[in-house]
């Protein structure tokens, strides 16, 4: 059954940040300590849930059954190992897990958006978990945001993050971004709503009280414009000055804020089209992050490409580079594929280092592609980085008729609807996560990749649904797949 396209953030920002871990973390999944840097009881990987020195993979079901109320939503952690990671080895969490605040009720979808970092500086990785449709009171889908801690025992227990206007906007936590926007060597965590008014919660959190402070980062975007008034977040550090800036799109622009210590101040306004995914990555290694825009949904007046496109500004001294970008879709030379209208090519964005040649890569979703006589079928391709930055020669397309692939390609399954790059095995390569939450009508399932010396390999994939994972009621549109955390 087809449904609607539900744009999603889609950041990446996989440094650990505070005083019990010092690191520098490579797109690729590796972590690097730096001098005099602190021992601490986890890894110190942004996305090791249970410390291990794995990293998980933070899957959202936001149609799941939960408590007994349909669609009260669940986040699903598969945890990396030495073989990857498998069904077998998960934790599932909702409102109506122990500790977790709240209770699971109808419709709230809990883990829309989700977000990932070491926000009390304990060396575990922390997941965010957005409720955007949370009714809150008497505020009808005035949305909420849990921090849901990491430990030896994988994630345990929760803090709620407060809106700080809910008179103002509704949707709070339907976007997510976490880096360091004031530059104080902690990690911070911006939140985007239905308004104009992005919220920075400062780094310094607490289990018992939440974040160490607040700033209101009032956008260039018009209120309402974006579906539902939607906005994107992402965080990243253009300019190489130490603070990440955070980057706010909608459908009436496309904004980079420089971070400061003061908070985050106007850069440049990027592209004029909606952004259905963003991304950020080193891809030519010159100490400047880049910022991908994926543009899904074409206008009719966009004759850039029929079926959606994914732009890349480079980063340097000053910030994004607004003149220094390159499009890429299906009708790029190297990019397999034709590009069709409605394809959804850019819906959803991730980075990191496939083949382990120390350039990160990115991997481009398009859940409305079309295969053979199965529409909104969905397709996934990986484009190379390099010291030119991001290129289409030589680039792979994955789906569920590839050689090696688990499943058939079927109307509405939307593979690629949300993909994720982390190296989940430790073998030095980042391995491609792949979700379908149409897949199944709509119970959802994600595929696992692994990454070689020669890119994304089919061969050793995995795949699993919503009900290996503890989730059933099958046939209520649990939508596993649906977004994944840092991608």
């Amino acid at each position: 059954m087809s449904r609607p396209h539900h744009p999603h953030q889609r950041s990446r920002r996989s440094a650990v940040l505070g005083s019990a871990v010092v690191a520098t973390v490579l797109a690729g999944g590796l972590l690097i300590a730096l001098p005099g840097a602190a021992s601490a009881a986890g890894s110190g990987l942004a996305d090791d849930f249970n410390g291990d020195g794995y990293r998980d993979l933070a899957t959202g079901a936001p149609g799941a059954v939960a408590g007994g109320k349909a669609k009260a939503g669940a986040v699903v952690v598969n945890y990396g190992s030495s073989s990857g990671i498998s069904a077998s080895r998960h934790k599932t969490t909702s409102q109506s897990s122990s500790g977790v605040p709240g209770a699971s009720e109808t419709s709230d979808r809990f883990g829309t958006e989700l977000a990932h970092g070491d926000l009390n500086n304990d060396g575990y990785g922390d997941l965010v978990v957005g409720t955007p449709l949370e009714n809150v009171g008497d505020d009808v889908d005035g949305g909420s945001v849990t921090i849901l801690w990491g430990s030896s025992s994988g994630l345990s227990g929760g803090t709620t993050i407060s809106d700080p206007n809910a008179s103002g906007h509704d949707r709070f936590g339907q976007s997510l971004a976490v880096g360091d926007f004031t530059g104080d060597g902690k990690a911070d965590l911006a939140v985007g709503s239905t308004g104009k008014d992005v919220w920075i919660f400062k780094g310094g959190f607490t289990k018992s009280g939440g974040a160490a402070g607040k700033l209101r980062l009032d956008t260039q975007i018009g209120s309402g414009a974006a579906p539902n008034g939607a906005v994107q977040l992402a965080a990243g550090d253009f300019d190489d000055d130490g603070k990440d800036d955070v980057v706010v799109a909608s459908a009436t622009g496309n904004f980079v804020y420089r971070g400061a210590s003061t908070g985050p101040t106007l850069q440049t306004a990027v592209g004029s089209r909606f952004a259905g995914a963003l991304t950020v990555a080193d891809f030519d290694r010159d100490g400047h992050d880049d910022l991908v825009v994926g543009t899904d949904f074409v206008s009719v007046t966009d004759s850039t490409a029929k079926g959606g496109y994914a732009t890349v500004f480079y980063g340097g001294t000053a910030g994004v580079d607004t003149a220094r970008n390159a499009v890429f879709s299906q009708a790029t030379a190297g990019v397999p594929g034709d590009d069709e209208y409605d394809d959804s090519f850019g819906g959803a964005l991730a980075a990191g280092d496939v083949d382990g040649d120390g350039y990160p890569d990115l991997a481009v979703g398009a859940n409305f592609e079309t295969i053979g006589a199965a529409s909104h079928a969905g397709n996934v391709w990986v484009l190379r980085g390099g010291a030119s930055g991001l290129t289409g020669t030589g680039a792979k397309s994955f789906n569920q008729g590839t050689p090696g692939v688990p499943g058939a390609n079927e109307s509405s399954d939307l593979f690629g609807d949300a993909v994720h790059l982390a190296d989940h095995n430790k073998d030095g390569r980042a391995d491609l996560s792949v979700g379908a939450a149409g897949e199944n009508s709509d119970d959802g399932a994600i595929w696992s990749l692994r990454g070689s010396r020669e890119g994304i390999t089919a061969t050793g994939s995995v795949s699993f649904g919503a009900s290996s994972v503890g989730i059933g009621e099958s046939g209520k549109d649990p939508m596993f797949g649906d977004v994944m955390s840092g991608s």
